[in-house]
């Protein structure tokens, strides 16, 4: 098998039948969108088909980048993915991952140009490697030791490489459609949510005009990224004193407990909880329906932003820099980052006090959220 050929400035000629495997969790989904759209400006009459996890299927319902969704379901064995992939008859693909699994099932189904992030653990299955992107950041985990040398003092922090303008995640998958001739410029996240889906879904809701706003307490990662709950209440009943805005509780069914606790605190006449009761596409709309969204950094913050939602996001022991929602710097959402020594850490669970995120106060985010709020007379 011939090594893969290291990608140059040059951009491949333009594909007739393009398969893009997609990523596996929402929120890296979501920061992939510029891409494709990128992609759909570039190659206009190029067959665009996404290879996607079935559970993220329904988040490209209707995307406009897009002119087919192939769905790898839970249990589906390589071969079978690839069967499915050669009866397509692409001539390109570009993979979005890093991970050996996405180029096998390219190099499986015998797809003659395969494009993807240079590694050398799986170089020989791409035919154009691509490096990584200028001022991309390696996301390194802080061990437990480290953390707590650096809170007492002993230790020097490790910061972050210098963060140039490519740092935020959604550029990784910009600078790989650029092989494809896309634009690298970047473009804000986009979930199209239909005006009929946006319709069932508030016909759904008890009657009333108040402002919605959404509470997503939960993080599926781990509890490094979670918020307390009962912050999430004191906010929320802050928010009520002056606003008679109401409340609408999003997340997974691993968030219901957590919800529940925000919901019984402030009480059934201004709290509807759908947490882990909506498809995705439920959820899409609900996000949209949404005046403003409290987030903690997880996939369904990235989604808010994308449907066209203000966020107030709060980040802890990861980075914004590299992960906010939106495009960087957009006005549109406000960024809540307690700036403390073992910060970032991306690790799943604090092994010390979590006060990155304690010293975010309900006052703050309150206030967040009241600036984006609409007026009312």
């Amino acid at each position: 098998m011939p090594d893969a050929r290291k990608d140059s400035d040059n951009t491949l000629p333009p594909p007739a039948r393009l398969l893009v495997r997609g990523v596996n969790w929402l929120g890296d989904a979501v920061m992939s969108t510029p891409a494709l759209l990128r992609l759909r400006e570039a190659l206009p009459q190029t067959h665009v088909a996404l290879l996607t996890p079935a559970k993220l299927g329904g988040l490209w319902s209707g995307h406009p980048a897009l002119n087919e969704i192939i769905e790898i379901v839970p249990g589906q064995r390589l071969w079978q993915i690839a069967r499915q992939l050669r009866a397509g008859r692409f001539d390109t693909a570009l993979i979005f991952p890093n991970s050996l699994r996405s180029a096998l099932e390219t190099w499986f189904a015998g797809i003659p140009r395969r494009v993807g992030t240079a590694r050398p653990w799986r170089n020989l299955l791409l035919t154009h490697a691509r490096p990584r992107r200028p001022g991309a950041v390696e996301m390194r985990k802080r061990s437990t030791g480290e953390i707590r040398r650096l809170l007492a003092g002993g230790a020097t922090v490790e910061p972050l490489p210098p963060l140039g303008p490519q740092a935020h995640h959604l550029h990784q998958y910009l600078h790989l459609s650029a092989a494809l001739g896309a634009d690298p410029a970047p473009l804000a996240p986009l979930i199209t949510v239909q005006p009929s889906e946006l319709a069932a879904f508030r016909a759904q809701l008890p009657p009333g005009d108040a402002p919605l706003v959404g509470l997503i307490p939960g993080a599926e990662y781990g509890p490094a990224k979670r918020w307390p709950a009962e912050r999430f209440a004191a906010t929320a009943q802050m928010l009520r004193q002056q606003t008679r805005c109401r409340f609408l509780l999003l997340g997974g069914a691993g968030d219901r407990e957590r919800a529940g606790v925000v919901a019984e605190k402030i009480g059934p006449e201004a709290c509807l909880d759908l947490t882990g009761r909506t498809t995705l596409r439920e959820l899409c709309a609900a996000l949209r329906a949404c005046a403003v969204v409290i987030s903690n950094d997880t996939g369904p913050m990235h989604l808010a932003a994308a449907v066209g939602t203000p966020v107030v996001a709060l980040f802890g022991g990861t980075s914004p820099e590299l992960t906010a929602p939106g495009l960087p710097n957009d006005a549109r959402h406000a960024i809540l980052s307690a700036r403390v020594p073992c910060a970032p850490c991306f690790l799943r669970a604090c092994p010390a006090d979590l006060r990155c995120l304690l010293r975010l106060q309900p006052s703050d985010v309150a206030q967040a959220a009241l600036e984006r709020l609409p007026r009312t007379g």
